[in-house]
């Protein structure tokens, strides 16, 4: 068994950050969970010492610097270090621009893209100092390829695709040994749908995710693939779709 890791998941009580984290927890690897629905994140803790895992966690809303930092500072003060940092934490209320949702678009903006940047901005003073790290950012296929409805959302997820490689040319030229990979799922069956307000949107949204999306197994796989490469490597871009999937 590889030497276990201490693996901050923001996004952890639901879809790819539950998920993930309870295949880490069978590595071994200790868990650091933040989200902002605390009963679900002591459950997942709960299922993890099942699994003979170790976890901790804190209620954290990634739109507040101050409790992303307070996740961070848990995790050095509970196991002494962070291996890796998975951003995992998104919603995807789309629709039509004409419709100007300004609330989902600053929701949006808000935790795809400042709740990534600050576990980005959390993680880092740490890494830095220990020379090692992986941070992991979750994206979307909607971050390479932009439709209708999806503007608004395609465009953070963009962003964080700018962000992450902006991010792994910095480490780089820092020589950190901190890892970036950014991973772009398609259809997978998470609570991602239920963060639509469109109603008509969210029905037809709901009918194509039955039709097409994998299981959330599929992308904490891939998260722990790309943990488990050697230190001296990282996949820096990863796109996995369900097979069927066209677009």
């Amino acid at each position: 068994m590889a030497e276990s890791k201490v693996v901050v998941i923001t996004g952890a009580s639901s879809g790819m950050g539950e998920a993930t984290a309870k295949l880490l927890a069978k590595d071994g690897d200790k868990l650091v969970l933040g989200a902002r629905r605390e009963n679900r994140l002591q459950e997942i803790a709960k299922d993890i010492e099942k699994l003979g895992g170790e976890a901790v966690y804190a209620a954290t809303d990634v739109t507040n610097d101050d409790e992303v930092e307070a996740l961070a500072k848990l995790a050095i003060d509970k196991f002494g270090r962070i291996d890796v940092w998975i951003n995992s934490a998104g919603i995807m209320p789309q629709s039509l621009l004409a419709q100007k949702k300004v609330k989902d678009w600053d929701m949006m903006i808000d935790i795809n893209i400042k709740g990534t940047l600050y576990g980005i901005g959390a993680a880092l003073p740490y890494m830095m100092k220990q020379k090692s790290g992986q941070i992991i950012n979750i994206a979307s296929i909607a971050g390479h390829i932009v439709g209708p409805l999806s503007s608004v959302y395609s465009g953070t997820k963009y962003a964080v695709r700018a962000i992450s490689e902006g991010l792994r040319q910095e480490m780089a030229q820092a020589q950190s040994n901190v890892r970036v990979t950014l991973i772009s799922p398609g259809a997978v069956d998470t609570g991602l749908v239920d963060s639509i307000t469109d109603e008509q949107v969210k029905k037809g949204t709901e009918e194509f995710y039955k039709n097409f999306s994998i299981p959330v197994d599929r992308i904490a796989q891939t998260i722990k693939q790309s943990i488990d490469l050697p230190a001296d490597a990282a996949w820096n871009e990863v796109i996995i779709r369900p097979t069927s999937q066209q677009m």
